[in-house]
């Protein structure tokens, strides 16, 4: 019998997935990628102003992230992750709040750190706890309100939502929350917070982003497949028995065909057909949201925390990068990442402007910053980092078959039921894989299921759907910070 062959469009997540998923079953898998390394958005590069091989964004995963952890753990890379049970908020000025779980069960695992918590007084917790609650049957249906007006619905004092609803979501969504679906919102806390201690564990990767993903690579050349640097698929004719590629090499056939790209470029190489004017359409909906990146190197260390939530100020999160990374354990000085989601107010300033800032700031949360003398720096800007998860989104969000029956999509802003996210995109990866596979006689499966609630919060498991390999069941992931 003939092995039947697979184009993959695309190297980053979505596109590892669904190769390696398909390279496991049998297929011979070819994946294009324009640039010379994997990983799309969740890249690393040696950038040559500092000479420093630094991530285009940082990227963490939580233990609620099965298909994620799933997709790590099949290209052997489980192990260059670091687990976390506790979140550090820290206050102008250094007061800190660790948040982190408790021997009680869910959802009140997390009660006993959220109490003693100094940055929110005690009407603030009451709001927030009545919130909670509201939150834990089931998540709420997209009505078309934004998920700030649920909270102002749901009596949220401004600090409130400030220094816990605007801290979590929008890092995790990277979206204002005037301007996030109620659904996603609910989804990123019910699962960070309230269903199990275990979901709300972080990992953050101990190695560069390419580093972590050429692993995927590996593992899709082992079993016979083949990954074809700086080549780009340029346009794509579907046949009875297969479909005809135009890369920006050659001219090549193939059985079926997977496309695993941002939305605004699948738009632009669309054929113009009947057929394409219903995705066309529903692509016409989407729009971004920024990710700002600024890479600090200081020459003494400033902090003894691997990595901090700071509130109150423009930039969002520090992750300690000579802490985390395997490669500077034995390092000198402090390498620090700061990240700011949502980062529209950063997009037209220069790169001095935000370094600026961003020390200014950083010497507020960490006193050590204000003597330490700064080495070097960078700033990395991925203005459409994601799609903007608004109220009725879900509409146009494309399943993984299409209407040509050898071409399929994958990609975080399909419809995975999550926002855009790492554990989106593998979904979505594993999705297409699935249908594609169904396609051609192959009824392998590649979706894991979610990570069961615990405790207390097992009496709402019956109302939630099952998770399907169609239509997966909503889950979370806190990503800061692009996909």
């Amino acid at each position: 019998m003939q092995t039947s062959t697979v184009a993959i469009a695309g190297g980053g997540l979505a596109g590892l997935a669904a190769g390696c998923g398909l390279a496991d079953s049998g297929f011979r898998v070819t994946l294009f990628e324009r640039r010379p390394f994997l990983g799309g958005r969740a890249s690393s590069y040696q950038h040559p102003g500092t000479g420093e091989i630094v991530d285009n964004c940082q990227h963490v995963l939580l233990g609620c992230c099965t298909n994620l952890i799933d997709f790590y753990r099949r290209i052997g890379a489980e192990n260059r992750i670091r687990w976390y049970e506790n979140l550090t908020f820290l206050e102008p000025g250094g007061r800190a709040s660790v948040i982190g779980p408790s021997a009680l069960p869910a959802p009140l695992h997390t009660a006993p750190a959220f109490l003693k918590a100094a940055c929110l007084d005690f009407s603030d917790k009451l709001a927030i706890s009545r919130a909670m609650m509201a939150l834990m049957p089931a998540l709420p249906a997209d009505r078309g309100k934004t998920f700030l007006e649920w909270l102002r619905e749901h009596g949220q004092t401004r600090r409130a939502i400030e220094r816990f609803w605007k801290t979590i979501l929008v890092s995790a969504l990277n979206e204002d929350l005037d301007r996030v679906s109620v659904p996603y919102a609910a989804q990123v806390v019910r699962e960070s917070f309230l269903k199990s201690a275990q979901a709300g564990y972080m990992g953050v990767p101990t190695v560069p982003l390419t580093e972590l993903y050429s692993a995927g690579g590996d593992y899709i050349r082992a079993r016979g497949g083949e990954i074809r640097f700086r080549a780009g698929i340029e346009s794509f004719t579907p046949q009875s028995a297969g479909v005809a590629l135009v890369t920006n090499e050659e001219q090549v056939n193939f059985d079926y065909l997977l496309l695993a790209l941002p939305f605004d470029v699948l738009a632009r190489m669309l054929p113009e057909s009947r057929e394409t004017s219903s995705l066309a359409g529903k692509l016409e909906h989407f729009t971004t949201s920024p990710i700002t990146g600024i890479h600090l190197w200081f020459d003494r260390k400033i902090s003894d925390l691997d990595h901090a939530v700071l509130l109150d100020r423009t930039i969002q999160w520090m992750f300690h990068k000579s802490r985390l990374l395997e490669s500077r354990a034995s390092g000198n000085g402090s390498y620090v990442e700061l990240v700011v989601s949502c980062s529209r107010s950063l997009v037209e300033k220069s790169r001095q402007e935000i370094i600026d800032l961003a020390v200014r700031e950083l010497q507020e949360f960490f006193p050590e910053a204000r003597s330490a003398k700064l080495l070097k720096s960078t700033v990395i800007k991925e203005v459409n980092a994601t799609y903007s998860p608004g109220p009725g989104m879900d509409e146009y969000r494309p399943q993984a078959a299409i209407a040509w029956p050898r071409v399929f999509l994958a990609g975080d802003w399909t419809a995975t039921g999550w926002p855009a996210t790492m554990e989106g995109a593998v979904r979505s990866g594993y999705l297409a894989a699935e249908a594609l596979a169904a396609s051609a006689g192959n009824n392998r499966k590649f979706l894991v299921s979610d990570l069961p609630a615990s405790g207390l919060m097992k009496m709402f498991s019956q109302f939630e759907t099952p998770p399907r390999s169609s239509e997966p069941a909503s889950c979370d992931y806190f990503r800061f910070i692009a996909p």
